[in-house]
């Protein structure tokens, strides 16, 4: 939601890649709404930017993990569903127009791990590829669907596949495993994913359609990878704004994230990958 009070003033030139007419794309500016001005969207990518950048010390709802981030809305699915065509294009819109991370709050169903190992998804790869080479980290949802593998594109090489963890640091029952063949792979906040508001994460939603059960109207709480996933992001864009590159802030990313159990940092396991990101400790790194 382009008009969200905690959004508003984050947001640079954004795109849509859905809805739009033949030969005419990108044809929007990212917001929920669609290039046609309907509500055509859902709240899924709003509460996702709240969690990134959401602003700060204005006396009003959540604050981002990285609130002075500039915040990028790419439009690549329509009601939670769109093609490998239209994400990749809008990865490679992204990083042509300035993005430094792309955050990635989808996935396949399970057993899509094997396009990109075959070739059937080269062009969403190729376009990942494409970001890395041009210095953007691309970071993705392990998926909501308890398997003991990183969903694509999460599963792709040199993505950041993210699972869920609940307040206790329990990795959530919903989360995939965070597993993939080059391991690169972390947890981060995502929520239980019960019946409790408190128990999973709040962020923006657009003006009117949260949930009178769990408070506000322009705010609300979910849960899923997907709300792990900006976690990760909102990291990186602090980690970029000290001026590193794209693999000093994936290692830091790596080497910083805290094993919940042992307190081991930069050791993976299959359950949380590297480990519960952590913020301060990447920073200092």
């Amino acid at each position: 939601d382009l008009r969200h009070p905690d959004l508003a003033g984050q947001l640079v030139r954004g795109a849509t890649f859905t809805g739009c007419k033949a030969g005419k794309r990108p044809c929007g500016n990212g917001d929920f709404r669609g290039p046609d001005g309907k509500n055509n969207g859902d709240e899924h990518g709003t509460h996702v930017a709240g969690i990134v950048a959401a602003a700060t010390n204005n006396g009003i709802g959540v604050a981002g993990v990285a609130p002075d981030a500039d915040l990028m809305p790419v439009k690549v699915l329509e009601d939670g569903s769109g093609s490998y065509k239209d994400i990749a294009d809008g990865v490679r819109w992204a990083t042509n127009h300035g993005a430094d991370v792309i955050n990635l709050s989808l996935g396949g169903l399970p057993g899509t791990q094997a396009l990109p190992i075959t070739g059937l998804a080269t062009d969403l790869s190729g376009a990942i590829a494409y970001a890395r080479d041009r210095g953007v980290l691309t970071v993705a949802a392990a998926g909501n669907s308890a398997t003991p593998i990183c969903s694509d594109p999460a599963f792709t090489d040199d993505v950041i596949c993210v699972a869920a963890t609940d307040r206790n640091e329990v990795k959530s029952w919903y989360s995939e495993l965070p597993n993939k063949p080059d391991l690169k792979a972390v947890a981060a906040p995502g929520g239980a994913g019960l019946i409790a508001c408190d128990d999973d994460v709040w962020s923006t939603v657009p003006t009117g359609t949260g949930s009178k059960a769990c408070g506000q109207s322009a705010y609300d709480a979910y849960a899923g990878t997907s709300m792990a996933t900006p976690h990760v992001a909102g990291v990186a864009a602090l980690l970029y704004a000290q001026g590193r590159g794209v693999n000093a802030v994936e290692r830091a990313l790596l080497t910083t994230s805290r094993q919940p159990v042992t307190g081991l940092r930069g050791v993976y396991s299959p359950v949380y990958g590297y480990g519960i990101v952590d913020a301060q400790a990447a920073v200092a790194s």
